[in-house]
């Protein structure tokens, strides 16, 4: 932000002015390979301006006071780096809020789900903002979420309990994970297989006992990213099912 900005209130007009000084055309091509844009791909018909992530979190800390109504309109963006942008905003909006704050930010956040549209987009917002607001012990929203027809609906619902497993509250992930073993998205094995493996550096013995219940039914991916951090001679035994 420039010194005669830092002066003034910070205005979605300014960001979004200064977000497009920061495009660069050839990241952008870069990034739509990236983020498998093409046809028939996860991320069909995304248009980026070629803004690399760093930039946007500095963005996001220099208008942190712009107000959720402008982070939500970032959010509705056609442009990927927008739409990030808004949420990086609306994470930092729940995480200073109280009360009806964060519950407006919560409730915003779920109605835009369709806005939320790549794996960088969920991973970036759901355990910050869906995670927290969730009981660990009522995880309805979650076992909706993971049970909906939309990939990033799905994934939000891994990814929420991510907030959980650090602070050494394993039941909603595994519980999530157990819902999303048979999935047929690609995505979704590597986010259960994530949270699988962040529980095992927590507790091995949690993550193991779930491996030793569900091995027949986890897919390979999930499986390849649960073990990768076990020692090489027990992981290729849980490859070759010698378990």
């Amino acid at each position: 932000m420039t010194e005669r900005q830092t002066k003034r209130r910070p205005t979605l007009g300014a960001l979004r002015r200064e977000l497009r000084a920061e495009a660069d055309a050839d990241d952008a091509v870069h990034l739509q390979r990236f983020f498998k844009t093409g046809p028939g791909q996860y991320g069909e018909g995304d248009r980026f301006l070629g803004v690399r992530v760093p930039v946007l979190r500095r963005l996001a800390r220099d208008y942190r006071t712009l107000p959720a109504d402008d982070a939500l309109a970032l959010l509705q963006s056609r442009w990927h780096e927008e739409r990030l942008l808004g949420l990086l905003l609306l994470v930092g909006i729940y995480q200073r809020g109280l009360g009806d704050d964060k519950q407006a930010v919560y409730d915003a956040y779920l109605a835009h789900t369709r806005h939320i549209n790549n794996w960088d987009l969920v991973d970036a917002s759901a355990e910050h903002i869906v995670g927290p607001h969730v009981s660990p012990d009522r995880v309805d929203v979650l076992e909706r979420l993971a049970r909906s027809p939309d990939l990033w609906e799905r994934r939000i619902a891994m990814l929420a309990t991510f907030h959980w497993i650090k602070q050494g509250q394993f039941a909603p992930a595994l519980r999530i994970a157990t819902l999303l073993l048979a999935d047929h998205h690609d995505l979704i094995h590597k986010a259960v297989g994530w949270m699988l493996r962040e529980i095992g550096k927590r507790d091995r013995a949690v993550e193991k006992a779930f491996l030793q219940e569900h091995y027949r039914a986890i897919p390979r991916t999930a499986l390849r990213y649960a073990i990768e951090h076990f020692p090489d001679p027990e992981r290729r035994r849980y490859l070759a099912g010698a378990i």
